[in-house]
């Protein structure tokens, strides 16, 4: 019989060193002992002692894992007989036995040995060079390749913290650097220097469709350098630009680089001089970038000349690029057209009070409407001509002026407006009045040219003249309006409005009044002339009007109404004791001042009503993404009632039973699963009432939009067809995704197999297509079953069969199929469609025959009858 083993470890020294361990000498129980030993370590090295109560034990046995570098001694030391490498193992699980005569007494005692990484392996390159191919102008920083490193230490620990830096740049003529890499990722980009300076080398443009051949070539520099009597093969300038066409129609980085970068690699972060690193080379050739904007363009309204007419020209580096032009205000009216040489056309004569400025975006794409280059916008700038005349702003502008103002004073500003374009010459207007009825010496008004202001040259009389009537032209420099400006002297305003009453007592008014409801009329008269700007009146609630609840209305000829302005609150304001003061908009006289006559006062007080509870929020929207947890709060509604009364909450609209209410809290949450592709947005009312009154509530709507997550694959929308033996075409492979942007296209298309297919080639089209081409036709008929793997924007996906029949057509092009044969396997749910309606014809089959046979017994029965009758 065996007795438990003594979970004790004496931890010690055996023959190699513990030193720092902490564990030198002791004892320790345990159940499952856990160590920790760093790779490296020299060998031997005592891990630890197993001791036991069995008196008999002469021998201990070791299982599990690394059995060739973990041993036990007799005595039970467990210790390394080999040096321990991370990379290779790192955790151990052994089992310990203890023996008497070869037979277990106690045990097994599991120990685990955790291995410590060191950083004793250099970081490297998955290559030893890199080429690539940079353009120029590219956008500083926009990634245009990569280095990769990898480091076999723990990618948990520092050692294999890896960041990247640029040693050198070859060549390095200005000292400047034109390239920069990514520390964290190794994306290499250009700097904002390279963005400027990075020139390609010198090459030949050719147009559109134009064959680069010697013989194009030849010509085009006969063209430019004519030579009758030099042969182009012996011409030294020729042979000197056709070498250098066709080095950079060859271009290749590797062979013949522009620039070399010498790119490093630290572990450690890069942070401590322990670190390792690794070193590679980066050889980049740049090529020219003819996808230039042209700029600003600025084209004079109303120009001459025929149309279309060319304004700019764009090219794409894509040689049969196919150019589409788009307007980006998305106007009804769009003058412009592109040819596919990339020339901008202007269609029309343009208007710049219309429109001032269009802007332009060219996309340049290939024959399935993929981008070749980025879309370009370029701004047109419709300039202004002298095209618009002045115009006066009132067909009569009408001054009041009183009498006996001194020399200088405003009478007004006259003003006119001009179409053209603003703080140009165009329209920059000048004053000027040109008549005066009544006629005076010396004239009574003069006018600013600049500013259209009118000032008093003498001081005006009403007994001399009680209207001036003034025409006054307004020009720009090249055309003119003639306005009309009637100056209307008017009483000195020597008489105060005076109320009928000071006192208008007291009104009551409930405090669900609707605002703009007539609380009280009220009346003043002035003895100034009448319709003069002396005589008018307004009122004016200057004490008593907290929060501007109430105002006056007026038309000016001493009646006003006091109106509500704003909802009354009885719970914030129950009485209101309002001061109103009537006033002339004209000044008064001098050393007259408004008193006590033009000053009435009215109380009103509000009487309350039960009213509804009110939501601290008029507009109420949720944005949550749709794998919110179960049970996590949405919102939670407040609202409040104004006379303090306790209230309960209630919501409707929830037709998917997604969401549920606290009727204390208004506090909502969800009670199941949202998910954006059933619904991705919905509306739910939540109401608040009264606890004891339910009649008095209030609604608000909650808007909830659910925001998508990468929870569907794309999906196939056919999984089977079928090609011609004789003449396969490509057949176009389509998928689809319930997820929006990004989780959703462009989607990815490959076969799902670790080698290059030698029948099949599946090539991406656009964002939801793939074209699957036949490379090697069969002898015979056959299906085939290709693995596909779509992916997503986001790189989920599934491997999806597809299913080719590869076959004999008819002449109509499909497959040939012999009697008694079928083309394809019919799958589960077409099979039990098949069997059901089989089944249901035959019932109703035995039905009929049931039913007509009833009838012949019943018909057999009568004509029995009445035989016997």
């Amino acid at each position: 019989m065996m007795t438990p083993m003594v979970h004790l470890c004496l931890l010690a020294l055996l023959l190699g060193s513990a030193a720092g361990s902490g564990l030198d000498g002791k004892k320790i129980p345990f159940e499952n002992l856990v160590m920790k030993v760093q790779e490296g370590t020299p060998v031997p090295y005592a891990l630890c002692q197993f001791q036991v109560s069995h008196p008999g034990v002469n021998a201990f046995r070791l299982k599990g894992e690394g059995s060739d570098d973990i041993k036990i001694s007799a005595d039970g030391w467990l210790y390394l007989d080999k040096s321990l490498d991370w990379s290779k193992n790192d955790n151990y699980l052994v089992a310990v036995e203890a023996l008497v005569d070869d037979e277990v007494v106690e045990g097994p005692i599991f120990a685990t040995i955790h291995v410590m990484d060191i950083n004793n392996h250099a970081p490297y390159f998955n290559q030893s060079y890199y080429t690539a191919l940079v353009r120029e102008n590219t956008p500083a920083g926009v990634p245009f390749t990569r280095v990769f490193a990898l480091d076999r230490d723990d990618p948990s620990t520092p050692n294999a913290q890896l960041t990247y830096s640029l040693v050198s740049q070859i060549p390095n003529r200005h000292n400047t650097l034109l390239f920069q890499v990514d520390p964290n990722s190794g994306e290499i980009s250009t700097t904002e220097q390279g963005e400027r300076m990075l020139n390609a080398r010198e090459t030949i443009q050719y147009a559109r469709g134009e064959e680069r051949s010697a013989e194009s070539l030849k010509a085009k520099f006969n063209n430019y350098c004519p030579s009758p009597t030099v042969p182009n093969e012996e011409n030294p300038f020729f042979t000197c630009v056709e070498r250098a066409e066709m080095r950079r129609s060859n271009l290749d980085p590797l062979e013949d680089p522009d620039y070399t970068l010498i790119v490093k690699v630290h572990d450690m972060g890069g942070a401590s001089e322990m670190a390792l690193s690794g070193n590679s080379r980066v050889h980049i050739a740049v090529q020219p970038n003819l996808w230039v904007n042209p700029g600003r363009i600025a084209i004079q309204e109303h120009l001459e000349g025929s149309y279309p007419r060319v304004i700019a020209k764009v090219q794409s580096n894509e040689p049969g690029a196919i150019y589409r032009l788009v307007q980006k205000e998305r106007e009804l009216r769009f003058p412009f057209q592109i040819t596919e040489d990339g020339e901008i056309l202007l269609t029309e004569e343009l208007d710049r009070e219309e429109k001032d400025m269009y802007i332009l975006v060219v996309m340049a794409e290939d024959v399935y409407e993929n981008q070749v280059d980025p879309p370009m916008e370029i701004h047109v700038v419709v300039e202004d001509v002298n095209d618009n005349a002045p115009v006066c702003k009132e067909e009569e502008t009408v001054f009041e002026v009183q009498e006996g103002e001194p020399v200088g004073s405003l009478i007004g500003d006259l003003i006119a407006h001009d179409a053209d374009q603003a703080e140009t010459l165009n329209a920059l207007l000048t004053y000027t009045i040109m008549s005066q009825q009544p006629s005076t010496s010396p004239e009574a008004f003069a006018i600013d040219a600049a500013s259209g202001r009118i000032q008093t040259l003498r001081a005006l009389q009403r007994r001399n003249h009680q209207v001036y009537n003034l025409d006054v032209r307004v020009s720009d420099p090249a055309h003119s309006v003639l306005c009309k400006v009637v100056v209307k002297v008017i009483d000195v305003n020597n008489e105060l409005p005076r109320f009928e009453k000071n006192d208008y007592g007291s009104y009551t008014v409930a405090e669900d009044a609707a605002v703009g409801q007539t609380v009280l009329n009220i009346s003043a008269s002035d003895d100034d002339d009448a319709d003069s700007g002396s005589s008018f009146i307004e009122f004016h609630i200057s004490a008593g009007n907290d929060d501007g609840v109430f105002t006056v209305e007026t038309d000016g000829k001493g009646v006003g109404h006091v109106v509500i302005a704003k909802p009354l609150d009885f719970e914030t304001s129950s009485s209101y004791k309002l001061k109103i003061d009537a006033r002339n908009p004209e000044p008064l006289m001098s050393g007259l001042e408004y008193g006590a006559e033009s000053t009435a006062f009215a109380s009103v007080s509000v009487t309350d009503v039960d009213e509804v509870p009110e939501f601290t929020l008029d507009i109420m929207e949720v944005v949550v993404p749709e794998n919110i947890t179960k049970g996590a709060v949405l919102l939670t509604v407040e609202a409040k009632d104004p006379e303090g009364k306790e209230i309960r909450f209630k919501m409707e609209g929830d037709t998917k039973g997604w969401l549920e209410l606290n009727p204390a809290t208004g506090q909502i949450s969800t009670k199941d699963k949202l998910d954006r592709e059933t619904l991705e947005t919905f509306e739910v009312t939540v109401t608040a009432f009264e606890k004891d009154n339910p009649e008095k509530l209030d609604e608000r709507v909650v808007s909830v939009r659910l925001l998508d997550v990468n929870d569907n694959t794309p999906k196939l929308t056919e999984t089977q067809a079928f090609m011609c033996l004789k003449k396969p075409e490509p057949v176009f492979i389509k998928a689809h995704d319930g997820d929006d942007a990004p989780f959703s296209q462009p989607f990815t298309f490959v076969l799902a197999h670790s080698k290059k297919s030698h029948n099949w080639d599946l090539e991406t089209i656009d964002g939801t297509t793939a074209k699957l081409t036949l490379k090697k036709t069969p002898t015979e008929d056959r299906t085939f079953s290709l693995p596909i793997n779509v992916k997503d924007n986001a790189g989920m996906g599934v491997t999806q069969p597809f299913e080719v029949h590869v076959c004999t057509c008819t002449e109509l092009g499909y497959c040939y199929v012999a009697p008694g044969e079928h083309g394809f396997k019919y799958g589960m749910g077409t099979t039990i469609g098949i069997l059901a309606g089989t089944l249901g014809f035959c019932v109703l089959v035995l039905v009929v025959a049931v039913k007509r046979s009833s009838k012949r017994s019943k018909k057999s029965e009568e004509v029995e009858k009445n035989a016997l009758m």
